[in-house]
């Protein structure tokens, strides 16, 4: 009888260890690192998506709102060498802003024309200029006439009113710091004095030359308030005088250049003298005094030979009285009607 000698096998369980779990920051750190170029893309789409608008919607419209909300004044304005075409052009401007926006603005085309008028008279350029508040602008140009019947209008209110308002408009190029250029709208209309129709236009020195010599039968000096901010070279002006709605002479007011405040300047005339004296000595004549009401109208404005049609079209449009002590100044020049 065998015996059977039992054995016995030991075996190893093999009993896997419990994974830690990572931290949210490793997980995260880990996902970036796989993903980054993912969120690179998110990232920059969101960049542009916020970016874009701000740059092609919202930056336009902030800088066409500080353009519109600025306020131009002209301080001076200076028109000489007037041909039939154009003019010579000296001005200088003041901005005002109170934005905090300061946008460089650049160099443009400006239509120029009369407040409310359908056409400009002409273009001017506007020279380069940081947009902050008081910056100056100051400018001198020849400027050619883009339509002569809407400047002799321009004229004609400048001569009569006591306000012009003035309009420019263009579409310069604005650039705000690292901001890319962009276009806005300039349309300013600007109040300016007028010359109010020359109120107060006098002679307070008036002689009578008796005979006349070379056709001058009258001189003095006149003078000639201008409240507006222009200086306006007119070249030889001539006027009309009537009396009593009839033609009694001629006067010349020669180089005349228009400067803002009261204006002196010599005047000489032609005048029907008998015509004069005979109404004094009528018993019809109505002014016993001897002072009479002369009308003066603009006849025309001759500069270096040529005639200024916008100018003698204001000139004409507005009609003047001065009130001059004629049997005086006969008496003066060595008429005594009393003794004829």
């Amino acid at each position: 009888m065998s015996t059977t000698k039992a054995s016995f096998v030991e075996e190893e369980s093999a009993v896997n260890p419990t994974p830690v779990k990572k931290s949210f920051g490793a997980r995260l750190a880990a996902h970036f690192k796989k993903w980054w170029w993912v969120h690179l893309i998110i990232f920059i789409a969101c960049f542009l998506i916020i970016l874009l608008p701000v740059v092609y919607v919202a930056y336009p419209k902030i800088a066409q709102d500080g353009i519109t909300d600025s306020t131009l004044e002209i301080r001076e304005m200076i028109i000489t060498n007037p041909t039939p075409e154009s003019f010579h052009l000296e001005q200088r401007q003041i901005i005002g802003t109170h934005s905090s926006f300061h946008p460089q603005i650049y160099e443009f085309d400006s239509a120029v024309s009369l407040g409310g008028a359908a056409k400009p008279f002409a273009h001017v350029t506007v020279p380069p200029v940081k947009s902050k508040d008081g910056a100056e602008l100051h400018f001198e140009q020849k400027v050619d006439l883009s339509d002569a019947a809407a400047f002799k209008d321009y004229n004609v209110a400048v001569m009569l009113d006591e306000e012009v308002l003035l309009n420019v408009y263009g579409r310069p190029g604005l650039k705000e710091g690292g901001l890319p250029k962009t276009t806005v709208t300039y349309n300013k209309t600007v109040p300016m004095k007028g010359l109010n129709g020359l109120k107060g236009f006098d002679v307070p020195e008036f002689f009578i030359i008796y005979p006349p010599k070379n056709g001058i039968g009258m001189n003095g000096t006149a003078t000639i308030p201008n409240p507006s901010v222009m200086t306006i070279e007119m070249g030889n002006v001539t006027m009309n005088l009537e009396l009593d709605g009839k033609p009694i002479g001629t006067t010349y007011l020669n180089d005349l250049v228009l400067k803002p405040g009261t204006n002196t300047v010599p005047l000489t005339g032609e005048v029907d003298q008998g015509q004069i004296i005979e109404l004094l000595m009528s018993k019809k004549n109505p002014y016993k005094d001897g002072i009479l009401p002369f009308d003066i109208i603009g006849n025309s404005s001759v500069y270096h030979g040529k005639k200024i049609p916008y100018f003698t079209k204001a000139l004409a449009a507005n009609k003047m009285q001065i009130k001059l002590d004629v049997r005086a100044a006969l008496k003066v020049a060595g008429v005594d009607l009393d003794k004829l």
